[in-house]
């Protein structure tokens, strides 16, 4: 080597002298010297965050967002991660400030606490809540004075980060970007709803005969309803359980608007969902993100309200799951003059994010509303069908009889019976009785992450049962042991790699020189640095909110007492209805 140990101290302080070795030119020069500063960028990012007991994942994270001015803003306001940095919440931030020795009862703290209570209460479906009651939680989660508190709520609200609006007996206080979206969404509507109807005066009863004779069936009354509403109302939502018939709706209303040269356009929430609601329609169905064209550059749509999309007709399936802020940008992307039909079940699980859309505007009674609940006969002889609709009404559901159904409640009593069972239910007997895959077909849905049969144990014990260490390349990365054969879930959206939170893939490659993992999903494999696995999880079992708009063939569930708490109606009904062919509570009855 021409410099020696001084190689590292000559490109950091005098890099010309880098010209001296053959074949290194100005521009080789200038590649070498800034990848070494992002490298020296990033160990002392690294140094500095692993000495306050941060690991290296989350240190690369935080240098990608910040740059080289990562170490100074960290000092200067720990809290800020909450914010910007994927993967860290108030507490990891509030963990990080403690070391740094920020006073406990710093403005700081009090203002990154009042966001995170506001943003708890939004995954909860809130909007907005009691100012009162916000400030109450967000002292009592601080050990910091009510009045600090009521002095950050006044400085968020200065910022423009909160906003105060007045309520009935008390002010309510908002996180901005939802009070702009649930204002947002009231707006749209009232825009769509006082615009013409883009369908041309038509002889609906001579329609729904000709779509009647396309399709091959007879539609039912409230099917006929909801198509003759679709042709006049300019914003329409149809509502119902499985095996009601919303799907035969959805493809009515295509045929009358694409026979009268209507453009439509098909969408739902997650990847999954839009390729279900694709093969129910046999037409091409878009992910909000993709149908909005979310550019990962700016972090934005480029279909909005100055550049709204190119339809006449937009079906929204699934649409309990979409949240408000995504709402908003979807109903200002739509040009006035068309129509929405929003298509979902409001009694299953709301959406993940803030605000209960679908469910808010039933209620609100501004957009008409087709409520379907006679079961048709061939959904009927579904005993996972009538099950779900016994679970909707607060009755017990029935078992079919042995052999003969596609619902069972196999009773077990203790915690040990039960995961027992399961892990003889998914390795053997419904392989061998239905002939599933175990590993792709057969999907454990539990209501929560912890306890003995929360997603993380089960996922432990169903990994060893499944895909035990057969001495090949395996990597431990973020609480998880990662093997080629097992069974991950993406856990939030990555528009980079274009994989969404939910979407479940299969390890195929693990490379230990490149640091790489290789996942395919649906075919399309996905590479992730060793850094990046905290985006995964296993998943031979995960909770049912994350199993929202999936479908799997074979659904089982453990179901037990310490599960009460959880246990509304609406959960159980969302695992019950996520099954195909077959679906198996294995439990205590005392549980339902």
């Amino acid at each position: 080597a021409v410099f020696g140990e001084r190689t590292l101290q000559v490109i950091d302080e005098s890099p010309a002298f880098l010209q001296e070795v053959k074949g290194i030119g100005p521009r080789r020069i200038q590649r070498i010297r800034e990848s070494w500063q992002e490298q020296k960028a990033v160990r002392d990012i690294m140094v500095f965050l692993q000495a306050h007991g941060l690991g290296v994942g989350r240190a690369v994270r935080i240098y990608k967002t910040y740059g080289n001015q990562a170490v100074e803003l960290v000092k200067s306001n720990p809290y800020r991660l909450a914010t910007d940095v994927w993967g860290f919440g108030f507490k990891s931030a509030d963990e990080l400030a403690g070391r740094l020795g920020i006073d406990r009862a710093s403005p700081l703290r009090a203002r990154a606490a009042l966001r995170y209570v506001l943003q708890e209460a939004s995954q909860e479906g809130h909007t907005g809540a009691p100012e009162g009651a916000i400030v109450r939680q967000t002292a009592e989660l601080t050990n910091i004075s009510e009045e600090i508190v009521r002095a950050a709520v006044e400085h968020e609200r200065q910022a423009g980060e909160v906003v105060r609006e007045s309520g009935g007996t008390e002010p309510w206080l908002y996180l901005k970007p939802l009070f702009l979206a649930e204002v947002g969404v009231a707006r749209a509507i009232r825009k769509l709803c006082a615009g013409g109807h883009p369908l041309p005066a038509l002889d609906i009863e001579a329609a729904l005969a000709w779509v009647e004779k396309k399709m091959g069936l007879q539609l039912a009354p409230r099917q006929r309803d909801a198509i003759r509403a679709a042709t006049r109302e300019k914003v329409l939502i149809v509502t119902g359980g499985p095996g009601v018939g919303k799907s035969t709706i959805v493809r009515g209303i295509l045929e009358i608007f694409t026979a009268q040269r209507q453009r439509c356009a098909l969408c739902a929430p997650t990847g999954r969902a839009a390729k279900r609601l694709s093969e129910t329609t046999s037409r091409e169905a878009k992910t909000i993100h993709r149908l909005l064209e979310f550019d990962p550059s700016f972090g934005g749509f480029k279909r909005d309200a100055l550049q709204p999309l190119d339809l006449d007709l937009l079906v929204v399936d699934e649409a309990s799951m979409v949240d408000v802020v995504l709402m908003y940008q979807l109903l200002r992307a739509v040009p006035a003059h068309a129509c929405v039909v929003l298509v979902g079940d409001v009694d299953q699980l709301p959406s993940v994010g803030p605000g209960l859309v679908l469910a808010d505007l039933i209620e609100s009674k501004t957009v008409p509303v087709v409520r379907l609940t006679e079961i048709f006969r061939q959904a009927g002889q579904s005993w996972i069908v009538r099950a779900a609709h016994a679970i909707k009404h607060g009755e017990m559901p029935e078992s079919a009889p042995s052999g003969k159904g596609d619902f069972y409640f196999v009773e077990a009593n203790s915690p040990e019976i039960i995961l027992e069972r399961i892990l003889t239910m998914v390795r053997e007997r419904i392989p061998a009785r239905y002939g599933l895959d175990p590993l792709r077909d057969v999907q454990v849905l539990t209501p929560m992450n912890r306890s003995e049969l929360g997603s993380q144990a089960l996922n432990l014990r169903l990994q060893e049962a499944l895909n035990p260490s057969k001495g090949g390349p395996q990597v431990q990365r973020f609480g998880w042991t990662f093997r080629v054969g097992d069974k991950v879930m993406q856990t939030h959206n990555n528009y980079q790699k274009e994989v969404f939170n939910g979407d479940i893939g299969c390890i195929t490659a693990i490379d230990e020189t490149e640091r790489e993992v290789t996942v395919d999903y649906d075919g399309k494999s996905v590479v992730y640095d060793y850094g990046e696995l905290d985006e995964l999880t296993l998943a031979f079992a995960c909770t049912i909110h994350k199993a929202q708009g999936s479908e799997y063939p074979a659904v089982v569930i453990p179901l037990h007492t310490q599960h009460y708490l959880m246990l509304q109606r609406n959960l159980l009904y969302t695992a019950v209805t996520r099954g195909k062919k077959l679906v198996v509570i294995v439990g205590s009855r005392k549980a339902l």
